[in-house]
């Protein structure tokens, strides 16, 4: 028998839903909300390449009602009201299904559900009819040739998936359904069945009004009288989940077949969107592409001595070479070197294989001798250098003896300050949004998962397609990015700070700090110790056993034994996340012994515990690694391990900076800018109170304090001038009184005097706030001082919280923003001073406002000094910036 053709029917709005709440809330860097756009799209893209079905078509709810809310206007009646953020990207979404050329049906007076249904029993005479969706209902229409596919969940639900969950065929569904009702749609049901109870009543007695004939035998008084009073109700539900498979849907299911996409459409609608990882499914027409795409890929491999001695020739000539390493790790500091390519012309490319081991491996030429000569190119000045993600190449080769001063152009690092909101800066996403190109990926070359093998075994005809393509594509972007960081008026931005900073952050990485794994282990036991006492305190406290670390234990405890009132409700449960806990721990000790033991135990695993092990073996120190193009407003980031997140105030937190400690002879410097964020608030605001302050090197909280309780400066109590600290900090991080309220834990009436009171002593700050604020809602974006473009695609948003949270950014990002620049500056000129007077000196750490300097110590006394001076003088603000230095011989001590 010939295989019957296949049609996908996707259940349009309520996969629209599904997109919208399965993912994080999405925009395009012009403001407009894409995260359902984007997630119907990957839909459609899995449903087309899974299921090679010959016929497909979305389906939609036409606009206005159906005959259910004809016979019972309730129907749906407690349904939210559509997301003000989800009303835009309907039509969006109805548009890119147009250029992709598939299907749509909608029928008016009837939803989706009955247009599917009516299809998909016209077709299945013909066609094995598969129904995208997730929604029960359309159980009931399951036959041989019908299934339902949920591709979110990887599920398909045939005859036998339907007996399993309701405990009849397809053809009892609605008997379950009537009886159960379903919330969602607002089907009343008969109160108190639920549906596990309506199956078991279905399966016995077959019907509704089986059931309703055999009242009296069904146990239960209570169930008994609801069965007696809802009966008609049943019967009614029973009609409002039953799909009208008859609607006239004017179309033959023949017919639904998609056409080719309009390509050129297409893509400039995704990258309007940017969603520039879809791409590559819509192959550009030849008038797209530019004669340097077209031309073939011009790749060589490089194993004879001839062969390298001909391309040193082309590289000493190059004014420009893009190189990129290939290696056995992502780990700079083990990493072997397996191969490089270079680039030094559009399209052509050069892979020297060095370290590649299987079975049949060419010769391939001493990796020594080639850094040897590849050494003078690499240092002489005179020619330029361009890579994707330097800072790791460079560590790279420096262990293999080639210490490169700086490269002069990454292509991350541009992506990054064109767009820091953009998630990632990989080559192959920049690739697709500045050069419509799609690259091999490294999971095509070495595998995934348990298959994936290192990059040694890859045959070197593989690795030099591949290293090649990136070492070219990384020259072709370098181009690009360049005339773009100039029309966004962000070259000196780039040039100035970014790129010396990539070759100082290498350094550092590659300095490391030593620690004392003795003392953390001895830490790390004081912790479990007093864990133990304070695990023994919780239960007593509580009066029952249970695991702090287990929400579900904790909610129960604190709502049902202790009797709390529930703060807030997730998915999972009753919320007992760190902001619920804060709350009830003003009316129970028990929560703020539990926030003590969550504290102490993840410091406890994430340094105590951990960080002995992470010491390299060669080393003897650890290599955090500095994230340079992460965050959104320009600060550097760290990570594995983070060394940015150890608590500064905490006995515990200084304790484990007790534990980082220099080599032997030698003392740690601290320097620390003091309170930087908010003399930039000053600096920017102009405010003169604010000014007045700092320029007199007055106690800014004590003075603030004093403004807002209406007493004099040396009366200000120390409970003040804490709550004046957080006015301080919270009105820059743009706090609002509710959110003072939070913070200080007073009610919300008397932190909105304290707000007020504060905008009235320093009304220049109010001022700022409302200009940025205007500014950002014109342009999109706000400017560090030294023009770093921080972008706000969310500032304009119809959704009130999303776009809180953009304003909140726009009033605290100059500042932040503003800080990271200054001490990128000083971290610069800082290591020039170091490499010039102080060589044995090393910058070791950067966390938010410190630099942590391991010197020898004859030398500390002038390094500080030094540091200091230029910390202190790297931007000329209306008020002095200060640093405080200190050095001592661990980290604790230092700061």
């Amino acid at each position: 028998m010939a295989e019957r053709p296949r049609m996908a029917l996707i259940d349009g709005s309520s996969y629209i839903y599904r997109a919208y709440h399965a993912l994080p809330k999405l925009s395009n860097s012009k403001g407009a909300p894409t995260g359902a756009v984007y997630g119907f799209a990957q839909m459609l893209k899995k449903v087309l390449k899974d299921m090679r079905a010959d016929h497909v078509a979305v389906v939609f709810d036409p606009p206005g009602g159906s005959f259910r809310d004809k016979i019972y206007p309730e129907y749906k009646a407690t349904r939210q009201a559509m997301p003000e953020d989800l009303v835009p990207q309907i039509p969006v979404i109805k548009e890119m299904i147009k250029l992709w050329n598939i299907p749509t049906v909608e029928v008016e007076g009837y939803e989706a559900d009955d247009v599917i249904g009516a299809i998909a029993k016209k077709a299945g005479s013909e066609f094995d009819v598969m129904v995208v969706t997730s929604d029960k209902d359309f159980c009931q229409i399951v036959d041989e040739h019908v299934k339902l596919v949920d591709t979110m969940k990887d599920r398909v639900t045939g005859i036998e998936q339907v007996k399993e969950r309701f405990g009849v065929g397809p053809e009892g569904v609605i008997e379950v359904l009537g009886l159960a009702g379903d919330t969602s749609d607002n089907v009343p049901g008969v109160p108190g069945i639920g549906e596990k109870t309506a199956r078991e009543l279905i399966e016995k007695y077959g019907s509704i009004e089986g059931v309703l004939s055999h009242i009296d035998e069904i146990p239960g008084k209570k169930r008994q009288e609801n069965l007696r009073e809802y009966g008609q109700q049943a019967l009614l539900s029973r009609k409002l989940v039953t799909l009208d498979t008859d609607v006239p849907v004017g179309v033959d299911p023949k017919d639904l077949q998609p056409g080719k996409p309009d390509a050129a459409a297409m893509r400039k609608f995704l990258r309007e969107m940017e969603f520039v990882t879809l791409l590559e499914l819509f192959e550009a027409p030849d008038e797209e592409i530019a004669p340097s795409k077209k031309a073939e890929k011009n790749y060589h491999l490089v194993t004879a001595q001839k062969e390298f001695d001909a391309l040193l020739s082309k590289l000493k000539k190059a004014d420009w070479i893009s190189f990129d390493t290939e290696t056995s790790s992502t780990d700079p500091m083990v990493a072997e070197l397996v191969g490089i390519s270079f680039c030094v012309k559009e399209g052509e490319a050069y892979y020297i294989p060095l370290r590649h081991r299987y079975l049949g491996v060419p010769d391939q030429l001493d990796l020594d001798e080639v850094i040897k000569s590849l050494k003078p190119i690499f240092q002489d000045r005179n020619r330029k250098l361009v890579a994707q993600n330097a800072k790791y190449d460079m560590a790279v080769l420096a262990f293999h003896g080639l210490s490169i001063p700086e490269v002069d152009f990454d292509t991350m690092v541009a992506g990054y300050v064109l767009n820091p909101a953009r998630r990632r800066q990989n080559l192959e996403l920049l690739a697709q949004e500045y050069l419509d190109v799609s690259m091999t990926s490294y999971s095509d070359v070495v595998g995934k998962g348990a298959k994936e093998k290192p990059f040694d075994q890859v045959t070197v005809e593989e690795a030099r397609d591949y290293s090649c393509e990136d070492a070219a594509v990384t020259f072709s972007l370098r181009r690009v990015l360049e005339k773009k960081l100039h029309e966004a008026d962000q070259w000196n931005i780039f040039s100035d700070l970014e790129m010396p900073l990539v070759p100082v952050l290498m350094r550092m990485e590659m300095n490391g700090v030593r620690i004392d794994a003795k003392l953390l282990g001895k830490i790390s036991s004081e912790i479990e110790r007093d864990l133990d006492a304070l695990l023994k305190k919780l239960h007593k406290t509580a009066g029952v056993e249970f695991n702090p670390n287990s929400p579900k234990q904790l909610a129960d405890v604190l709502f049902d034994v202790i009797g709390l009132k529930s703060v807030r409700k997730t998915k999972t449960g009753r919320s007992t996340d760190q902001d619920v806990l804060e709350e009830l721990a003003l009316v129970h000790p028990l929560p703020a012994m539990v926030l003590e033991y969550r504290s102490q135990s993840k410091l406890k695993g994430t340094y105590t515990d951990t960080l002995p092990t992470l010491v390299n073996p060669k080393t003897g120190r650890i290599h955090t690694r500095f994230n340079q193009t992460v965050t959104s407003t320009g600060r550097l980031s760290s990570s594995d391990p983070n060394l940015q997140n150890i608590p500064i105030r905490s006995d515990l937190g200084k304790r484990i900076r007790e534990a980082f400690v220099p080599d032997p002879g030698h003392l740690l410097i601290s320097a620390d800018y003091s309170q930087i964020e908010l003399r930039i608030m000053a600096h920017l605001s102009g405010d003169k109170t604010l000014l007045d302050s700092f320029k007199k090197d007055q106690d800014i909280h004590r003075r603030t304090a004093a403004e807002l309780y209406g007493v004099p400066p040396e009366e200000v109590t120390p409970d003040q001038r804490r709550e004046a600290k957080v006015v301080n900090f919270g009105i820059a991080y743009g706090m609002s009184a509710y959110g003072l309220s939070q913070q200080l834990r007073i009610p919300r009436e008397e932190a909105q005097k304290i707000h007020d009171a504060y905008f009235a002593r320093y009304p220049g700050v109010k001022k700022y706030i409302e200009r940025n604020l205007e500014e950002a809602r014109k342009k999109g974006y706000v400017l560090t001082c030294l023009g770093r473009k921080l972008r706000l695609p969310d500032i304009n948003s119809k959704n009130h919280n999303v776009r809180a949270n953009a304003e909140r950014s726009a009033i605290n990002a100059p500042m932040q923003g503003t800080a990271a620049d200054i001490i990128k500056d000083a971290m610069i000129r800082v290591q020039k001073f170091l490499d010039k007077e102080h060589p044995k000196t090393r910058m070791i750490l950067q966390v938010h406002d410190e630099l942590l300097f391991e010197t020898p110590e004859k030398d500390v006394p002038v390094v500080e000094k030094a540091v200091k001076k230029i910390m202190e003088s790297e931007m000329k603000l209306e008020v002095p910036i200060t640093i405080d230095v200190g050095h001592g011989a661990n980290w604790a001590e230092a700061h």
